[in-house]
Formats: C-alpha cells, structure tokens, sequence
C-alpha cells in the first residue's frame, strides 16, 4: 500500500452511503414485481383488515406498531425510530440543538441551573449557576411538572425564537425575568480535559460519546494538554456506548504509526466490506496512553479500545465491555421516520469480532447480560469472566486476545465498593447527598464566584468533618437517622460524593469529574501504570518528549477540510 494514502480513501467505504431518494428506495425494495410469496401473504392480510374488519382500522398505524417487533426479530440494535424520537437522537448526535443554553439539574422538585454555557444565549441576558427556573413562557416548572421531558420542550425550540423566563435567585425576594432569544447550542462529547498528574505529566480527557463533531474536539483538547505539559494521557471511554464510526477511526489514526489496520466491516454488500488503515500522520503517535473502560464501553468504544489493545499502542484498563461489534446503517423514511438496520460486523485489527453471542428474536437474554456478569462477581474477580478460549486472536505484538465477548483489559480494575453500607445507600436513593450540596453551593455563592480550580473550591467550603456532621443532620431531617458505624464506614464515599456535587454546581460537569475521579480506583490505577513508562506489556516504541507537534502541523488541522476525507463515508453507526 502507498505510505502517501490518505486515511479517508480506504479499499472499500466504510458503510452505505446515505442518500437514496425515497423513490429509488421504494422501487429497490417494494416492487410488486419482487414480492416474495411471504410479502404477498402480508398484503393480502393488510388488504383483508382494511376491506372486511368489523371495526374501522388505522392500517398505516397498524402497520407502524408491528416494524419495530420485525426489526427486534433480527438483532438487538436493528431499531425503529419515530420522527419525534429520530430528530431527538440526531440533535444529541449532530453536535448541536437549538434552545437557551444551561445545564441543569432537578432538585427538590425545582429546575436548577448548574452551568450556564460560555457564549450561550443564558448568559448573555445574565443568567447564573444556582438560579431556579420558576417558569418558561408561562408554563410552570416546579413541583411535579419540575421534569425533564417539560424542561426539554418549553427551552429548545427553533433558532431565533423567543422564551421568557421566571426565575428565582438565592439574594432576590422577587422573581426575576429573562427574555432569551434561542440559538444554536454545541452538544459536546468531551466531557472533562484536565491534568490528573502535574509532577508526572499525565493528562485526562473523557469522552461521553462518539458524536458528528467529537473528533475535533478530542484533538483540540489533546493539544491543550500537551500545551499544559501532558507527557501521557488517559482516554476515559467508561459509560460511553458508541456513535459515529468516521469519528473513533481518525481519533485512532492519531496515535497510531503508518499502515496500521484500525478497523475492518464485513456485511452483504460489497459497499459494507472494508477495511481502514493508519495514514502515520497522527500527532500523538508518541504520547503514552492508557484507555479505561467498563461493562456500558460499546461499540466505537470498543474499536478504539480494540485498536490501542491489537497494536500494542498502550494499556486498556478497566472491566470487560460490553460486546457490540454490529454496525447500523440509518435509513430515513418517506415519513420522516427511520431504522436503523445492522448491515456488517466489524473487527478489531488481530481480526476478532467481539460482539457477544445473541439469538434472534430472544433479546431478553442479552438485555440482561450485564446482570448476569454481575451477579457471577465478573465486576469483582477476573477469575469469574468467562472468556471464548476456542477465539483466539495475537496482537500485533504476539500478545493473546479473545473475541465474541467484548474488550478483556489488560489490567482489570474490579468495582469499587469500599466505603458502601446502609446508610449510603439509603441517602444515596433519596437523592441526599445532591440536594444537600445544592443547598452547601448556594450557601457559599457569594465566596465561589471567583473559583477556578478544585483546590480553589476546597480552600472555600466547610472542612470535611464540619461538611460530614451537616450532612448527617439533613439526612437526619429528611428522614435517615444517624447511624456512627454506618456513617464512618461509607465516610469517604460520602465527602467525595458531595464535594463532586458542589464542583458541578460551581465548576460545571468538569469539576464534578475531577472531584469524583480524586477517589477513582480506575483512574488512580492508569496513573500509577502511565508513572515512569510503567506499561506492564511490550508496546509500540515511545520516544522521549511526547507527542510530535508544531504549530506548523496544529495551523493545517485548523483549516483542514474533514469532508474531502469522508466524502463517500456519510454513514451513522450506534
């Protein structure tokens, strides 16, 4: 193959294109001509409902009801979506929606916003972290209609228009009003960049999902770590099950040296057989790197997690993931509905697919798989994983992987109990230990409204036992007795819990994360293995002094045209 190739332009696209014009669509597919017998059969009992049924039948809703059972008949994620429920996936997918720009969360039955975004249309007329949305347009959002359903549909809205809104501040008697005038919100999926170890250069960066626009924003904040002195980095892919294909192969490509396979697809048609190689252009192919995952790392998950682990680029660590290795094409309707059909199998570069075994039509099995894991102690003991041995596959380096099951870490960290009791549990389940750091934040507004930092929020909030003590006599009030044994038990869990709920009121969902991440077992791990160059197994050679990067290299990807890459890969997989 020619070094000089360009990752975009691989054997075969990735994926269908989309775009086939609704008739084109109908004349492939429904030609009376090409009926089946079993579709002519089909039509004759749509023929015979509508003409001869006792009652007056809705045939077109008939029909509706019964395409997502044929579709769960096939595999579990050939899916149906509504028009109302594909415009919601594409908004969180697209990288973008239209509405007045906060975070918020539901505390006792009120709407609380615990980060307004930079930029934002809410800011802009002056809303702050802590105000009580009262009311939107005159539809009341307290108390029981406090939910997120009526929040999402009394603040987004089209760009342009306008939302008038009734809001409660913590140093106003009176209610306060904002006219915001919508517009277009980034839906981000790099949820959190910082650096975990200053002393030993470690960066950390979470991606909460694979969306249109999450490349660039991975790349950007790779550089802004390395920018702040990162020689390392944590990839933290836990919770994340998945999206867009063409965003985790470019986000590989980056640490992966020339020709090297990053993923391949195997379906049907020709156009879904492919494979997609590294171009030796990516930036990072000298940074460290450790990749965390758990039981809900799915699909483009797991192709990243399975491209460092097969070419021996740096450790995966973390728990078996979930075992998605099907890929979906997403093909509009003429209503403006869509399915989303499984069209290949991916595997990873040894050639494993790790999609775990289901049968068709009985997903109630494989719904519950990560139950089972649970109950036989895989989240606790590595000797409980039942891996394929009959599946064996050696990464690039000769090391033994397995397929039909997921992504095996390298280094598995088990969950984390320690500290559970009781009484966590039951503050935990009514919702305490969040309500109560609402109440801490507002109380100490005026002093963190300067606050930067983690550190910073620690000099300013209640010391931990005065912080503790607090704690226990609103759980007391709210219906938790006190119990010392319990309590010092679950001690830790508990401060850590409400000092990360008091950095998202202050900080936003990054300092939520750093804060929970001071006490992560899984992180803790991928730093002590990243210290030194501690690797543990034979990866591909780092140089010294981290990634390679210029200004000259950052300038070109800033004016780098991703569509001339990609351009016969438009394609979405889940």
């Amino acid at each position: 193959m020619s070094k000089k190739r360009n990752i975009g332009f691989v054997l075969i696209p990735l994926v269908l294109a989309i775009g086939l014009a609704g008739g084109v669509f109908i004349g492939k597919y429904l030609s009376v001509s090409r009926l089946s017998p079993a579709e002519v059969k089909l039509r004759t009992i749509v023929d015979l409902i509508e003409n001869e049924y006792v009652d007056k039948i809705d045939v077109d809703s008939l029909l509706v009801s019964i395409v997502p059972d044929l579709l769960a008949g096939l595999d579990p994620h050939s899916v149906y979506f509504t028009p109302e429920e594909l415009s919601s996936t594409n908004e969180d997918m697209e990288g973008h929606f239209s509405g007045v720009g906060v975070s918020f969360q539901i505390v006792n039955d009120s709407v609380v916003v615990v980060d307004v975004i930079a930029g934002g249309p809410a800011e802009k007329v002056g809303l702050l972290n802590g105000d009580k949305i009262v009311a939107a347009n005159d539809s009341l959002l307290v108390g029981k209609k406090a939910t997120q359903d009526n929040v999402f549909k009394t603040l987004r809205g089209p760009k342009g228009t306008k939302v008038n809104l009734k809001v409660k501040r913590s140093n106003s008697e009176k209610l306060l009003d904002f006219e915001v005038v919508r517009d277009d919100i980034p839906v981000n999926s790099v949820d959190a960049v910082y650096i975990a170890d200053q002393e030993n250069g470690t960066g950390y960066l979470k991606v909460s999902k694979f969306g249109r626009n999450t490349f660039e924003e991975f790349y950007m904040a790779l550089h802004q770590l390395v920018a702040q002195g990162a020689r390392s980095v944590i990839v933290d892919l836990r919770g994340n099950s998945g999206g867009f294909l063409d965003q985790v192969i470019l986000m590989a490509n980056e640490f992966l040296p020339d020709d090297r396979i990053i993923v391949s697809t195997n379906g049907k048609l020709s156009e879904n057989r492919s494979v997609a190689m590294s171009d030796g252009n990516g930036h990072f192919q000298n940074l460290p790197i450790a990749v965390l995952i758990d039981e809900y790392s799915a699909s483009a998950s797991e192709i990243f997690a399975g491209a460092i682990q097969d070419n021996d680029r740096g450790l995966v660590i973390g728990r078996r993931s979930f075992g998605k290795g099907l890929v979906q094409h997403q093909i509009e309707l003429p209503d403006s509905s869509a399915i989303r059909l499984t069209v290949a199998r991916y595997y990873t570069p040894s050639g494993r697919c790790i999609q775990k075994p289901y049968e068709r039509g009985e997903d109630g099995k494989y719904v519950m798989d990560i139950v089972d894991r649970f109950e036989h102690g895989e989240f606790y003991n590595a000797d409980s994983i039942k891996l394929d041995k009959s599946k064996l596959y050696l990464t690039h380096g000769g090391r033994k992987v397995y397929g039909g099951g997921g992504i095996m870490p390298d280094i598995f960290v088990p969950e984390d109990t320690t500290g559970y009791s009781s009484y966590y549990v039951n503050v935990s389940n009514k919702g305490l230990i969040t309500k109560y750091a609402f109440r801490v934040a507002e109380k100490y507004r005026s002093l963190t409204k300067n606050v930067k930092t983690i550190e910073d929020l620690e000099r300013v909030i209640p010391r931990d036992q005065t912080l503790l003590e607090g704690f226990v006599d609103f759980a007391a009030q709210n219906g938790v007795p006190a119990r010392w044994y319990y309590i010092n038990r679950s001690r830790d869990v508990i401060l850590n819990l409400l000092k990360a709920q008091i950095a998202r009121n202050v900080l936003g969902y990054n300092g939520l994360i750093q804060m929970l991440n001071q006490e992560d077992v899984t992180v803790r791990k991928a730093l002590d293995m990243l210290k030194d160059g501690k690797t543990g197994v034979s990866l591909v050679p780092i140089k010294d002094g981290g990634s390679d990067l210029s200004n000259e290299k950052y300038n070109l990807f800033k004016t780098h045209d991703n569509s001339k890459i990609w351009k016969n890969q438009k394609f979405a997989e889940r």
